[in-house]
């Protein structure tokens, strides 16, 4: 199945996208695709071989979920490469276009579940969540 392509233009300079994609204290804040979930746990060793391991829950606690990712890949300010516990890959590209500007990309291999266009709208969504945090902190 054909990889799912996204990305987002944020006006911030690279190295503070970085940090805010990365860190878990900033993670929790932006890391669900609407108002009505929430993040409330983020771990990240981010290293090759390190894990991603992150809480998504609807805040009225109905449903839940933990995501981890591998990393295969980590060329810092560039590009992160991990793979999911189901075996689907996952890219993200930091690309500078100037010094107060990032497009993020994030390709990611669609599970069999759901239909590519919501598995599209949902990754987009946090994507989106990530770049609203990014640019009002």
């Amino acid at each position: 199945m054909e990889p799912i392509k996204i990305d987002i233009t944020i006006l911030e300079p690279v190295h503070k996208v970085w940090a805010y994609m990365n860190d878990p204290k900033h993670i929790t804040k932006w890391n669900f695709a609407h108002e009505s979930w929430h993040c409330p746990k983020a771990e990240n060793d981010l290293r090759v071989g390190g894990q991603l391991k992150t809480r998504m829950e609807a805040k009225d606690g109905s449903f839940g979920f933990d995501f981890v990712g591998i990393y295969d890949e980590v060329v810092p300010f560039e590009k992160i490469g991990y793979h999911l516990d189901d075996g689907r890959n996952v890219e993200v590209h930091f690309n500078s276009i100037d010094e107060n500007t990032t497009k993020v990309v994030q390709i990611f291999d669609p599970e069999e579940q759901n239909s590519r266009e919501m598995q599209r709208d949902g990754w987009y969504g946090i994507l989106n969540n990530f770049h609203k945090y990014v640019e009002n902190n």
